[in-house]
């Protein structure tokens, strides 16, 4: 990091931005070598989503405008940024982590809503509460509850949910003109590649907070170092993220290493050695009940965002 006039710029986050849409740029450039477009485009999306989350915790500068116009092109296509910056930042208040109230990431429901719920529902909730699950359905479970969610607020007319679709739409229609008529791309098969990109970010977002009594406790740590912590910009180390948001994502690690003793305390030892461990323990199996075990039932309360993280 360098500062220059009060000017903050972190030089590994501006580099990675513009190498992330340099390769998005080639892959559907290349579109006829179909199999380049299936193997590498999800990988692409899911970094590109993961730099997003970075901007909104105001990297690679100290200024937001420039943050969010370099990470403005929806190529993730389905999520409005200013949504999931709204959210997630709502999300960063972790004294109401895996509250199915007040924590818009929340996977949980309350006692009360799941036992209502027929059966059908409850049998998709609980194969989504798997690592399988996670990934093949997760991303239409959550797509279809945080659009819900958001119709409600666009009928009822909050501003901020109406700016943020019409932003969002201003750069993805020309986007998906130009991917179809000038680079030739399938929209179907874009469509699909971004839906796989949401999947492997919910690989990450799996298991990365639990219900726990404790609000340290609640965030995990997945001390992995291969292609997907990568692709999660170390995201991986969550519970770093939570208590230090404002870390670069490159420096997050080296802080892991230096008060490692001190974070596993914290969270009570919520640790993986690396994604394989999680797959192993719960790729066919749900790490936690659907219905939230400590939270009490609120009788005539609907949740706000119950369920509906995207992209974590």
């Amino acid at each position: 990091m360098h500062a220059t006039r009060g000017i903050r710029i972190e030089w590994p986050t501006l580099l990675l931005i513009v190498s992330c849409y340099s390769c998005w740029w080639l892959v559907v450039s290349f579109s006829d070598w179909i199999a380049l477009l299936w193997l590498f485009l999800p990988l692409i999306l899911a970094l590109q989503s993961s730099l997003q989350h970075e901007a909104l915790h105001n990297h690679p500068t100290n200024w937001r405008w420039l943050n969010e116009a370099l990470v403005f092109l929806p190529v993730g296509v389905f999520l409005p940024y200013e949504r999931f910056r709204d959210t997630h930042l709502i999300h960063h208040q972790d004294e109401n982590l895996t509250d199915p109230y007040d924590d818009p990431e929340s996977h949980y429901f309350d006692s009360q809503q799941w036992q209502a719920m027929p059966t059908a529902l409850r049998d998709i909730y609980n194969f989504n509460n798997s690592l399988l699950g996670r990934i093949l359905i997760g991303p239409a479970v959550s797509l279809w509850l945080f659009y819900k969610n958001d119709v409600r607020s666009v009928v009822s007319g909050e501003w901020n949910v109406i700016r943020a679709y019409l932003m969002h739409l201003s750069g993805l229609v020309p986007m998906l003109w130009w991917l179809s008529e000038v680079a030739q791309v399938s929209l179907w098969l874009y469509i699909l590649c971004a839906y796989a990109g949401l999947s492997v970010l919910k690989i990450r977002t799996f298991l990365e907070h639990r219900a726990h009594f404790s609000v340290a406790a609640r965030t995990v740590v997945v001390e992995d170092r291969g292609l997907l912590a990568f692709l999660f910009l170390n995201n991986n180390l969550h519970a770093v993220h939570h208590q230090h948001p404002g870390v670069a994502w490159y420096r997050l690690p080296a802080l892991y290493r230096e008060c490692r003793e001190q974070f596993l305390a914290d969270n009570q030892n919520y640790r993986y050695s690396n994604y394989r461990q999680v797959f192993n323990e719960y790729f066919l199996q749900a790490k936690e009940p659907v219905s939230h075990p400590y939270m009490p039932a609120i009788p005539d309360v609907l949740p706000q965002n119950n369920s509906s993280e995207v992209i974590g």
